[in-house]
């Protein structure tokens, strides 16, 4: 297949770009890494008339810490932030979710800012961000402004951003050394699209759940705090089972899963409380280890 006709720009500064998005607005899309958005142009899924590629301004792609918070650039390739020592420190949920994303060859390309933007249910980065509780940085002609990861991510595949912006960057503020951070899934093969896959943040305090956050990829259509499943865990013993027990059936409440025909909403729920409780396990596993040390 070849995509529709488009025009095809490629501005060199933020301004620039915010210009071209301020004149043409739905009808334009913005290239970075491509690798979802070049199969939807062949397949004519996506028909922009202009191509506004972005990969020529200067510090989209930034890694770096001001004042205590990490700032990743949307442009940033999987493989960059993958590899950052300042990721590993300041947010090492990222990394072992980007662990889980395609492969090699797509990491090298894709970007931390087209997979916010896309905002593919199955896609684990969104739910990392949610977990991490980042903000996201839009700008437009009008204006900057920030949006807590919770309310970026709005439906199927749609998020906050509006049709004149630009995603600039991510914000993850600093964690103290008691948070204690996973990520796992389920997928048919590696690399393959997530039939269910768990960002997982924990807090511990003597042994104890002081806080958590927990947010799914490949359930719902959009990545969400879910608090009930949280509320079921805080102020548990980590090795306590009857919290996992409670905190699994809340999650049974509280997910409002996809189906499909290969996958039932309720072998989603399954696979939601599975991660769920192993996640939780394999925490108090690792306290008990560190405890006899």
């Amino acid at each position: 297949m070849k995509p529709a006709r488009f025009e095809y720009v490629r501005p060199e500064t933020v301004p620039a770009a915010l210009e071209l998005l301020a004149s043409h607005g739905s009808d334009a899309a913005i290239l970075a890494g491509g690798q979802s958005l070049v199969p939807m142009l062949n397949f004519r899924i996506a028909r922009p008339h202009m191509l506004i590629d972005v990969n020529r301004i200067g510090g989209l792609d930034r890694i770096e810490v001001q004042d205590g918070a990490l700032i990743i650039g949307a442009s940033a390739r999987h493989s960059e932030v993958l590899r950052s020592q300042l990721v590993h420190s300041h947010a090492p949920l990222l990394r072992e979710g980007l662990k889980h994303v395609a492969h090699a060859a797509i990491r090298n390309r894709g970007t931390l800012g087209g997979s916010l933007a896309l905002a593919d249910p199955a896609a684990e980065l969104p739910a990392c961000i949610v977990c991490l509780d980042a903000e996201i940085t839009l700008a437009s002609r009008r204006a900057e402004r920030a949006v807590a990861a919770e309310n970026f991510f709005t439906g199927l595949y749609t998020t906050a951003c509006a049709a004149d912006e630009l995603l600039l960057h991510v914000r993850i503020r600093p964690f103290d050394p008691q948070w204690r951070f996973s990520f796992s899934e389920v997928a048919r093969r590696h690399g393959d699209f997530a039939l269910a896959g768990l960002a997982f943040a924990v807090r511990l305090a003597r042994e104890r759940i002081d806080d958590c956050r927990i947010a799914f990829c490949g359930v719902e259509v959009a990545p969400r705090r879910l608090r009930k499943a949280e509320y079921s865990l805080n102020g548990a013993e980590v090795n306590n089972g009857a919290s996992r027990v409670a905190a699994c059936g809340a999650l049974a409440e509280e997910l409002e899963p996809m189906s499909s025909g290969d996958c039932p909403a309720e072998y989603r729920i399954r696979i939601a409380s599975a991660l769920l409780n192993d996640a939780v396990e394999r925490l108090a596993r690792e306290e008990s280890f560190h405890g006899d040390d």
